[in-house]
């Protein structure tokens, strides 16, 4: 009986309360659990509810999320981008070595070089019709292999002069937040924008849902596709030219297993892994619940940092099952 009405309320063009309930949910669950995380965290731990531990676990989600804004475009077009990490400790590096000629060169060099190693994904995706994993993984391992041959093996840690901007712009402060954190609102609010209010948004969540379909309906799937890497490379090279200026050091050990911690934000919050659906305020909410689970084993003090995979996996793994059960039911 309850098949019958869902289908009747399809084939009518409306939707029953329960698959409104389950699509709600599916988009803002993870905003309504960072909320209670929080809640909880501020009632059990004195030191989490204040100011000094409020900019950190802001400044500490900054890197990660420009990285994981990048990594939701690709994911909502039903791609995947494994580089990412290799690429943001890349981009540090670069910045560093750049930063020899001037904060503008250590700013662009890390930009158009992981951006070159984005539309090398986008192209070979789009046009070589190879698989996005593969593809991603391959430069996974070639921008790694990039990054110790610029570092001597990863022996050189070049250092990056407090006075220039590009140094100032990673560890300085505006309203009480870092310079990075404003950094990252300003992105995400134009990210939000895009998807939400542009034609190339609505053409990635079309692509996501049925490639097939939107290359039928006349949309410009291959060159999105090439964009879409693109903005996920530029993300994690200034994600990483950040993270650098906030060190002021191109360290070369960082970004492993970034990928991971970006593909885990996007789905908690909300993104499916199939592609066709997703936010980017979901994303937002996502990389926040992470860092402050992080941020919460910390407090605790008597629990290594190991808990905070296993606890961030295991809630990731919550998170897929309910999204798929979510999905069948909005559906």
């Amino acid at each position: 009986m309850e098949t019958a009405v869902s289908e009747q309320s399809v084939a009518s063009g409306r939707r029953t309360g329960k698959e409104r309930f389950a699509d709600l949910v599916q988009r803002r669950g993870s905003i309504v659990v960072l909320a209670l995380v929080v809640l909880v965290a501020s009632f059990s731990f004195d030191s989490f509810a204040t100011v000094g531990n409020a900019q950190n676990i802001a400044i500490q989600s900054s890197f990660l999320a420009i990285v994981a804004l990048g990594m939701t475009f690709v994911i909502i077009s039903g791609g995947i981008d494994l580089s990412v990490g290799s690429v943001y400790a890349l981009g540090g590096v670069l910045a560093a070595y750049g930063i020899q000629w001037g904060s503008l060169v250590g700013l662009l060099l890390p930009l158009v070089v992981c951006g070159a190693i984005g539309l090398l994904n986008g192209w070979l995706v789009a046009y070589g019709r190879l698989a996005p994993f593969i593809v991603t993984l391959a430069t996974l391992l070639g921008a790694r292999g990039l990054l110790l041959l610029i570092t001597d093996e990863g022996s050189q840690t070049r250092l990056m002069p407090r006075e220039d901007w590009l140094t100032k712009l990673g560890q300085g402060t505006f309203l009480g937040l870092g310079l990075p954190v404003w950094i990252t609102i300003v992105l995400f609010a134009v990210g939000i924008l895009v998807l939400q209010r542009t034609r190339f948004g609505h053409a990635t969540l079309a692509i996501g849902g049925s490639r097939e379909a939107a290359t039928l309906m006349g949309l410009p799937v291959a060159r999105n596709t090439m964009v879409l890497y693109l903005g996920s490379g530029v993300c994690a090279g200034l994600a990483g030219a950040l993270a650098a200026a906030y060190s002021a050091s191109g360290v070369t050990i960082v970004g492993e297993g970034l990928e991971l911690d970006a593909i885990a934000a996007v789905v908690i919050g909300g993104t499916l892994l199939t592609g066709g659906a997703g936010t980017v305020a979901g994303t937002l909410a996502g990389v926040l619940l992470l860092r402050v689970i992080q941020n919460v084993i910390n407090q605790i003090g008597t629990l290594s940092s190991h808990y905070q995979s296993v606890v961030s996996g295991a809630f990731l793994a919550v998170v897929v099952a309910v999204q798929a059960y979510l999905s069948r039911a909005s559906r």
